[in-house]
């Protein structure tokens, strides 16, 4: 017997019924769009929830070219907004999932 009267049988399916909840999770989460935008919504990106950058859509009003430099910036801005937004979604995913436990390997 384990604490709290549990055998191991009872365990293996509260083990199995978790991983099962997560792969449901994460698959939700991959298929999950993330919009993020930079430069007051002058430059657009959507990405998934597997960190694949999915659109960029950049207002004509952007482009200088006398100033290209400032429109990578955004570029690069709302990309790593996006970013963030799928790492945090992730995180607070999982985190409901293991009740706060840091499981190496999930995220």
């Amino acid at each position: 017997m384990f604490p709290g009267g549990k055998n191991m049988k009872d365990l293996m399916k509260q083990a199995q019924k978790m991983q099962a909840e997560m792969m449901k999770s994460q698959e939700e989460l991959e298929n999950k769009d993330f919009e993020a935008s930079a430069g007051g919504g002058v430059v657009k990106v959507v990405m998934n929830g597997k960190y694949e950058l999915k659109s960029l859509k950049i207002d004509p009003q952007a482009i200088d070219p006398d100033d290209v430099e400032m429109l990578e910036d955004m570029i690069v801005a709302a990309i790593q907004e996006a970013h963030s937004a799928v790492s945090e979604a992730s995180s607070e995913t999982m985190g409901k999932l293991t009740g706060g436990m840091k499981i190496p390997g999930l995220f």
